[in-house]
Formats: structure tokens, sequence, C-alpha cells
């Protein structure tokens, strides 16, 4: 995934090299055959690096050509995920594409949000309605046995081509994809959060890719029967939790698109939370806004209390993604989903704060209307109810 880098000047290989060169010609192409010419040398040069393990000279292209030429950036970039969630593979003298995705889940709950292994007979029901609803009639699909957290997704981009290859050959097998949970890491407890399906889709060379790829189909429609048909399969596996299904998509997309609507549905899982845990109404609680900076604005942190007293109960990162910035009007959405939660009483503070953790527990710091960072702390009586949650 594009992610803002900050490399070290380390000495370029010649393999980082040579990704910086080829991604500067297809940045600086004047037509679609030039592109094609570049776009063919770039992805040969980048399936060798996956293939290989080459994950720092990857990263080392990247990291030069953020701080010196981003449109080349850009340009790499896309390749490399492109590269990492597709492949090309024969099957019984047929070509097929293969495709990584993910449909993410929204979540939240005051308990514990489940990241599991998937029962066969859960697979086998989703895996049907996920051809039936959101993928081309020709194709094939196989998933990975797992409901995954983000901490347990690939965590870079020569693991995610592993991952592509494996899923792809399940898919054509007609198989799920066991998942080894050895050394799997540790799942963050956060009160909303993300789970993933994931899995691969196969289409003979050619054929639709997605429903909403063929002529009477929309996103929109395979969302709404993705929601209806494949929930009931998710509602055992998320017991105890308040939860949104997503559009599958694409790998990155999938996941990007899950990265940015979790800021507003945290939001929102938030004052519900303090509505559950302390009978607190929204129309009486107050959100205090403040952005933090690092080298640059990375984030705002909102902290939730009572309007009456300055106590900070509760606490949301809504982190900059991609190419935003502070040019970007993220406090202008910030209000909007929490006036649509109910919450009237907002307070923006002018102020630039420090990314600031607790050096107890490292949960984050959050603003007060003193224009304080604060731990967010529960009462009593609540926190005695529910385990700790940031």
């Amino acid at each position: 995934m594009k992610r803002t880098r900050f490399g070290a000047r380390d000495r370029l290989s010649r393999d980082a090299a040579e990704l910086q060169r080829l991604a500067t010609g297809l940045s600086e192409s004047g037509g679609k055959l030039e592109d094609s010419y570049w776009e063919s040398q770039l992805a040969e040069t980048v399936d060798s690096l996956l293939k290989n393990g080459a994950e720092d000279d990857i990263n080392t292209a990247l990291d030069r050509l953020f701080e010196g030429n981003p449109r080349a950036h850009d340009e790499l970039a896309d390749m490399v995920e492109s590269r990492a969630e597709t492949s090309r593979m024969d099957f019984n003298g047929q070509e097929f594409d293969i495709q990584l995705f993910a449909a993410p889940v929204l979540a939240w709950s005051r308990f514990s949000i489940p990241a599991a292994a998937l029962p066969k007979s859960t697979v086998e029901a989703l895996t049907v309605h996920l051809g039936a609803h959101v993928f081309g009639a020709d194709s094939r699909v196989a998933l990975a046995d797992f409901l995954f957290s983000p901490d347990q997704l690939p965590r870079s981009f020569c693991d995610t081509w592993q991952l592509t290859q494996a899923l792809g050959q399940a898919t054509l097998a007609g198989q799920a994809l066991a998942v080894d949970t050895t050394g799997m890491a540790e799942t963050n407890r956060f009160l909303s959060d993300v789970r993933y399906l994931v899995g691969s889709v196969a289409v003979p060379r050619g054929k639709p890719l997605f429903r909403w790829n063929e002529k009477d189909g929309s996103k929109e429609n395979s969302l709404k029967e993705w929601i209806k048909q494949g929930s009931p399969n998710l509602e055992a596996l998320l017991t105890g939790c308040a939860w949104q299904p997503l559009l599958p998509d694409a790998y990155h997309a999938g996941c990007r698109n899950a990265d940015r609507l979790s800021r507003p549905y945290s939001l929102k899982a938030s004052v519900a939370f303090l509505q559950t845990m302390l009978g607190l109404l929204p129309a009486d609680i107050r959100a205090v806004v403040g952005p933090c900076y690092d080298r640059r604005m990375e984030e705002y942190r909102v902290g939730l209390g009572p309007k009456e007293g300055g106590e900070t109960y509760h606490g949301i990162v809504w982190p900059l993604l991609g190419a935003e910035d502070e040019a970007t009007d993220a406090a202008g959405e910030i209000e909007t989903v929490l006036r649509e939660a109910g919450v009237k009483d907002v307070l923006f503070l002018d102020h630039h704060f420090p990314m600031e953790f607790c050096d107890d527990c490292g949960a984050p710091l959050y603003p007060n209307a003193e224009a304080e960072l604060v731990h967010a702390e529960m009462p009593e009586q609540a926190a005695a109810n529910s385990q700790a949650l940031h």
C-alpha cells in the first residue's frame, strides 16, 4: 500500500536504480504506446524482485522517488501493488487471471472483536455468495480460512505476492486455503476495528472479473446483495459485536477503502459506546478535536467526555491517509460525522499537538478543553464492568 516514507539515504542497489529509471520513464511518457513499453519493462522487473523476495530494493526505490519524484513514486507504487496482488496461471490448458481480494468488515464491541479460524461450512457458504454477487459469471473463488485483523495481514509486498500465489493455486484447485497460524501476530484490542476475509478470484483471460464489470451489474447492487446474503454467515463469527460489511474489492483497494471508512465508523461507535456504558446521551457529550504533528501533520485526535466537567472518557485517532495533508478538510468531515451521531458540542483547537502516548500503557493521549493532552479514563463504575479499550 502507498504510504508516506522517510527512507535512509543508503547506497542505491542496481535493482533499486533500475526501478527508479523505469518508473521515471513511465511518469514522463507522452502516449499510450510509450506507456505500454515502460509498463512492460517495469512489470517484468517488479515480478522478478517480488519472486526473489527483494523487498528492500523495492522500498529503497520508493523512498528515493517519494523524496525526489512523486509522480514516478506513484507509478512505481501502483505497479508494485498490482503485481503483488495479481498473477496469471495455466490450468488444464487454459490461461487464468488471478486477483487477490479483500472483503473488509467494520466492527465494534465492548468485548474483544474476534480474529479466528473460519469453520469449513462458513467458508463454503461465503465463497458461494461471493461468486454469485461480487464476481463475474465465469469466476472461480477461494477464501483463506481465517478472519484476519489488520495486524495479521501480509506485512510486505513480497508477503502479499506469496499469498496471491498460494491462493491462486487453491482457487484453481477448487479448495480453500488453510492458514498456518504458527507465529501469527497478536491482535491489538480496540473498541472499533476492521476484520478481513481474504481470498482470490480466477477468471479465464478476457472475462469480466467483478459482477459490476458485466453489463447488468453495479457496485451498489453487489454490495446490497453481499450484505443481504453474506451477513447471516458472519453473524456467528462476530458475537457481541456491531458490524458492517464493506464491498469486497481488489486487495489493496479494499484495504484502503476500509482504512478510510473505519474513521467515521469508529467515531460513531465511540459515541454509541459511551451511551451504552454510561447512559451518556450524544447531546450531553463534548468532543474536543486537535491536530497532532510529527514532521508534518499526521492525524487528528478526538477526546470525548461530558459537557459538564473536564473529564475525557474516550478518544479516537483520525489518521491522515494517502495524499491527505493540512489542506484537506478532515476537520469538516469529523464535525459532520459527530453531528450525525448527535454530538452538538464540538470544540476544535488551533494548536500543534505532539504525537504523545502514555508511558505506562502506550495509549494515545487526547486533547481536552484546556488544550492539554490527557489519558482517556472511563469512570470507575464503568471501568469495573468493562476492560480498558483505547
